[in-house]
């Protein structure tokens, strides 16, 4: 076991680095888009929307140049799971998550139709070139269709577009702005690929397949900032904002996150994939949208403590089971 000290320490390394990089980069980009008169609405929905995604993208980026499709595409499946059953779980346990926000409640049927996508997509057990396009083109018209419906409900201050302005940085030097955003640009390369060569390491080691490292250690790993996202806003009363970012997080892993891997390196992808960890994924978006479209509107302590179980449940048979 001697021998897995040293990439377990550098896989730490690697997180901390992609983990604060994204944050650095997001940081930066949303002060310098304030600076030049950007609006709230706009970087909220775009800049801080996508933010907790960037690990997910740098990864998946990263495997797909080095030929693992398969941990790219785990690392999506594996992600949206961690999101919503381990990460909202968690919040809910900590704090019952009311839902008010319309856009969210707009936001769950699409995560749910885009989730189905993913599943049609991957049925031939194949990640093409073709289906990398159909999912950019496909997210740059959800941006753009989040856009406009923000700026109507924005009429009607909805709380969630409210309590993601006060998280947008003021008063912060262009010059400052960009050192943050080169950091992040910097930073983001070189915690993925640190991150991916490490676990692999290490999970080669305990006999797992790509496919499995991107379910678990990866996917966990890029889960980290909308954990620690979920947990401040609902900290701070903001429960719209957190469940927020893991509905808007899943949707761009699906749509952003697995089309770059579909562009970068189109191929065949387990069928384990859809045979097992898909049907995950569409279980525990179904959950979550009965839990939080029902009568009460919110997630309780009762159904985060479910929602965690499902998690680990799962993870377990998935170690139960590796190759």
């Amino acid at each position: 076991m001697t021998e897995l000290l040293m990439p377990t320490l550098l896989l730490i390394v690697g997180l901390s680095l992609l983990v604060w990089g994204a944050d650095k980069l997001v940081f930066g980009s949303a002060a310098l888009a304030r600076n030049y008169g950007i609006s709230p609405l706009v970087i909220g929905m775009t800049i801080l929307a996508m933010g907790s995604s960037a690990p997910e993208m740098m990864v998946s980026a990263a495997a797909a140049l080095d030929g693992k499709t398969d941990t790219a595409v785990g690392n999506v499946i594996g992600s949206n799971i961690a999101n919503i059953a381990l990460i909202l779980g968690i919040t809910a346990l900590i704090k019952p998550l009311a839902i008010s926000s319309a856009i969210i409640r707009r936001e769950l049927p699409l995560m749910l139709m885009v989730t189905l996508l993913a599943g049609g997509i991957m049925f031939n057990n194949y990640l093409g070139f073709y289906e990398g396009l159909l999912l950019i083109g496909l997210f740059a018209c959800f941006i753009i269709a989040m856009l406009y419906i923000s700026k109507n409900e924005q009429q009607n201050g909805d709380i969630l577009l409210e309590e993601q302005e006060s998280e947008i940085p003021e008063g912060i030097a262009n010059g400052k702005a960009l050192f943050w955003v080169v950091v992040g640009l910097i930073l983001l390369p070189v915690g993925a690929n640190m991150l991916i060569d490490n676990a692999v390491v290490i999970a080669k080691y305990f006999g797992m397949s790509d496919l499995v490292i991107g379910l678990t250690i990866i996917a966990l790993g890029t889960s980290l900032p909308e954990l620690a996202a979920s947990v401040a806003g609902v900290l701070k009363g903001e429960d719209d904002m957190a469940a927020g970012n893991i509905i808007g997080s899943n949707v761009f892993n699906i749509l952003a996150v697995m089309g770059i891997p579909a562009l970068i390196n189109p191929s065949e992808i387990s069928p384990d994939l859809m045979g097992r960890d898909f049907y995950v994924m569409l279980g525990v978006s179904i959950l979550l949208l009965i839990m939080a479209l029902g009568k009460s509107r919110s997630i309780n302590r009762i159904e985060g403590g479910i929602l965690v179980t499902c998690f680990c449940v799962y993870q377990g048979y998935l170690f139960l089971n590796m190759g």
